[in-house]
């Protein structure tokens, strides 16, 4: 009928992400699954504008001691780089994204621009990997389920740094990601898979989320393929809940000593 829109498609999914190593997989599994895989690719958020907002909340000393690890973790991503070509060739992965999936370029995924996007994709589904937080008022104008992929246990994990923070509290066993649906909160809607895993002698903050990632790529596909099937049964999480955010640089240090929890 005319000015009826299009009806969503029940194979097409939309990632949205600030790029990486870790989407990229993600874009793989699922288009090696025979899904319909678009991106919605944002402009990352600047280390100076992500401070400020953590300033605001924690205060200057707090906000430059997360800085600080952010900074030490990505300078020790060469000495990581051993392990993640081992995970890499262990799960038949690769860094490269494939070439028959659209990417559609936007300055963030709660832009304008982006509802016109996802307007013109009309998908079943809608994944977030490695973004902002989507705003309630774009998560309003999503026309179908908007999932997170969340590298850490809900609710006791939630925020950054999930798996970093379970060894640091020793709490091992909960050492995993989450699948679950976005609310207006930060990591707080409902869960849809949970997957727990054990970090090698190898392993550290810089690979800790690449491990999860690649953990949680079946759950991912389930998720995403319930949504577009319509049997999406998300349960609320129960235990403590808080939010983290990155150890300071000296907390880092210290436990990394001390304890051998780098």
């Amino acid at each position: 009928m005319p000015g009826t829109a299009p009806e969503l498609s029940r194979r097409t999914v939309v990632v949205m992400t600030a790029g990486g190593l870790n989407p990229t997989i993600v874009v793989q599994h699922l288009a090696k699954s025979g899904l319909d895989v678009h991106i919605v690719l944002e402009n990352p958020g600047g280390k100076g504008e992500i401070t400020r907002r953590r300033a605001r909340k924690l205060g200057w000393v707090t906000a430059l001691g997360q800085l600080g690890t952010m900074i030490a973790a990505r300078l020790l991503r060469r000495l990581a780089d051993r392990r993640v070509a081992e995970l890499l060739s262990r799960h038949s992965l690769d860094r490269v994204l494939p070439e028959t999936v659209p990417i559609h370029p936007v300055t963030s995924i709660n832009a304008a621009e982006t509802q016109d996007v996802i307007g013109q994709i009309r998908p079943g589904a809608i994944l977030l990997v490695s973004t902002r937080l989507m705003s309630a008022r774009q998560l309003a104008a999503m026309p179908c389920p908007v999932i997170n992929l969340h590298a850490g246990i809900n609710p006791n994990y939630r925020g950054q740094m999930g798996g970093y923070w379970s060894l640091h509290e020793n709490d091992r066993q909960n050492f995993g990601a989450t699948l679950h649906l976005v609310d207006a909160g930060t990591d707080t809607g409902g869960t849809l898979y949970e997957v727990r895993t054990r970090p090698e002698r190898s392993d550290f903050i810089s690979t800790y989320p690449l491990l999860l990632t690649i953990s949680a790529l079946e759950i991912t596909r389930r998720s995403v393929e319930d949504a577009l099937d319509g049997r999406l049964s998300p349960k609320i999480p129960h235990g403590p809940s808080a939010l983290r955010f990155p150890p300071t640089l000296w907390s880092w240090l210290w436990c990394g000593v001390t304890r051998r929890i780098w």
